[in-house]
């Protein structure tokens, strides 16, 4: 049997919801195949322990944190409101300032952190520290070829984003309908979905394409819990697919944010050729602050992914994982009427 199927046959119909086990619920101890992938500013404490009290996997990221004494705060406060496990963000990426993660992984082994994600360039040099303390490594990635070369360090699992991700898709324009197969055949770890699922329906289709979780940020940030100015979630619900844009092909750093007036400019300037010391003043990541923040739509960029055309309400995020498993339930249910009605033909 292809572990496609057996993912589904894994989804067991209960009168309280659709039950879901796979490789990464048993690996994370989590209930739901359903993690808050990491978020800079917006992986926070509140909004972490409110996935994984949900049932899910809360993420909070390093790099929002600038210290390893302000991640160790964030941890702690983590820890204050749940007792469920969560993970914490290493970030790999180029980044303006020097991240300090091997500073941050003392902090997490002094705190009794397991779970790590790590996002950007290859974990290569992390990994013997990571593994020696035992850590939980789920490393993203943006294609097959990554995903060997992971699974050839020891993580333990992959994230696959596709094209539709906010934030990196990466430089290929490979949407998570081809990707996330291309993966699965490739290696033999689990794999997460990432890049486009905002409901029940996606989480399905992740799992019938052989994933065994997916990871979503953007539904994430239209929650009740999201540590973000309304203006943000109220611009989401009324967003559509089209309302992204990727940004930055010209520096090599790809990414997916939200199409307002300064990701429009980022685009003109360019296609006219611009270099990435004139880019940087309008994608420095502190502008995303008076986004967040301040509410203010044109502050800066900001990541956001085209699954924002599938918000229509900001959802408490206990709700939002009853609305997910109610839809994957008639999801699952209408596959079970379709293939029954095809073996009686």
């Amino acid at each position: 049997m292809s572990k496609h199927l057996l993912n589904l046959r894994n989804l067991e119909l209960s009168g309280r919801g659709i039950n879901m086990k796979t490789r990464i619920t048993e690996l994370l101890g989590i209930e739901y195949p359903i993690i808050c992938g990491g978020m800079f500013q917006v992986g926070r404490a509140e909004l972490a322990a409110a996935v994984s009290e949900a049932g899910g996997l809360g993420v909070i990221t390093s790099k929002t944190q600038v210290t390893p004494e302000g991640l160790r705060s964030e941890i702690q406060k983590i820890k204050a409101l749940t007792k469920k496990p969560f993970a914490v963000n290493l970030n790999l990426f180029p980044s303006q300032t020097a991240t300090p993660n091997e500073e941050f992984i003392k902090v997490l082994i002094e705190e009794d952190v397991k779970i790590v994600e790590t996002s950007g360039r290859s974990p290569k040099e992390l990994m013997p520290l990571l593994k020696a303390n035992g850590f939980k490594v789920l490393h993203k990635v943006a294609g097959a070829k990554y995903a060997v070369s992971a699974e050839k360090l020891g993580v333990d699992a992959v994230i696959v984003v596709g094209n539709e991700t906010g934030g990196h898709p990466g430089m290929s324009d490979v949407g998570s309908l081809v990707m996330l197969p291309r993966v699965v055949d490739s290696v033999s770890i689990p794999v997460i979905a990432g890049g486009g699922y905002a409901d029940g329906r996606g989480l399905v289709s992740a799992l019938a394409f052989g994933a065994e979780a997916v990871v979503m940020g953007t539904r994430f940030m239209a929650t009740d819990e999201a540590p973000i100015h309304d203006n943000v979630k109220q611009w989401m619900v009324e967003a559509d697919e089209n309302n992204t844009i990727v940004v930055q092909r010209n520096i090599g750093s790809p990414s997916r944010v939200a199409l307002n007036a300064v990701s429009k400019e980022v685009d003109r300037l360019e296609q006219e050729g611009a270099t990435i010391e004139q880019l940087l003043p309008l994608i420095t990541g502190q502008r995303a602050k008076n986004v967040y923040f301040e509410g203010d739509l044109d502050g800066g960029i900001w990541s956001c992914g085209q699954s924002v055309g599938l918000i229509k309400e900001v959802l408490p995020i206990k709700e939002l994982f009853k609305q997910i498993t109610d839809e994957a339930n008639q999801s699952l249910e209408f596959i079970r009427k379709s293939l029954s009605s095809l073996s009686n033909v």
